[in-house]
């Protein structure tokens, strides 16, 4: 299929796109990971100060190997930083370590669109690598109701990545709103909070346009084979 033309039409843009996200974050991380912030506060003490002031003391923080691998566990309610953000008192570990934290209260208050993109994961999992190798083998040997299926299954993945835009969308602006109202960050560190969680929002979004890109091809295909 990557010598069809039409390939090349639906992938390029959005890998263009997400080259540049990539290239936008990891620009706004390197920038402002060098700015120390005025409290010389951790990415793990902010999120624990933030926790805390939200009533989620229950919520556990620990240190993870890697860079960007932040993230937040909802059924061990841990939050995981990495090490570049967990001991690091820079503006961009403060802004990483808020947006992660935001996932621990959005898990707290039962926000709808991350249990719904909870629920997805296993499906997600199985979709991704199997719903490609499905459609192939349905497409090559003329069997376009398990074509349909594979599709299908991959579509799942697309719709993930949409689900994933406004729980993503909604723990930046917690966290923005968090560290402001907590005093933790003065307004020139949150232009800095901005540029890295406002970048990063843009990856998100690459994600979705490339998975939609993948299933409008997919589909285009199957139509081009039942004319």
């Amino acid at each position: 299929m990557i010598f069809d033309p039409l390939y090349w039409l639906f992938a390029i843009p959005p890998l263009l796109f997400g080259l540049w996200a990539q290239w936008r974050v990891q620009s706004a991380v390197t920038r402002f990971s060098r700015v120390p912030n005025q409290e010389g506060l951790t990415g793990a003490q902010v999120a624990r100060a933030l926790l805390d002031s939200e009533g989620l003391q229950n919520v556990q923080i620990e240190p993870i190997r890697g860079v960007l691998s932040d993230h937040y566990d909802p059924r061990a309610k841990v939050l995981r930083l990495s090490e570049p953000v967990y001991s690091v008192p820079s503006v961009a570990a403060a802004g990483i370590a808020a947006h992660v934290m935001g996932h621990a209260l959005q898990d707290a208050q039962r926000y709808a669109p991350l249990a719904l993109r909870s629920a997805m994961v296993p499906t997600v999992r199985f979709g991704s690598w199997l719903g490609p190798l499905i459609f192939i083998a349905g497409l090559f040997l003329h069997l376009t109701k398990l074509a349909w299926v594979g599709l299908l299954l991959f579509a799942a993945v697309a719709v993930f990545t949409i689900v994933t835009l406004p729980v993503e969308f909604d723990a930046s602006r917690r966290a923005k709103q968090l560290l402001h109202s907590r005093g933790l960050l003065n307004p020139n560190e949150l232009r800095g909070v901005d540029a890295v969680l406002d970048a990063a929002a843009l990856t998100y979004v690459a994600a979705a346009a490339q998975a939609i890109s993948s299933v409008l091809f997919y589909f285009t295909l199957l139509g081009r084979r039942r004319n």
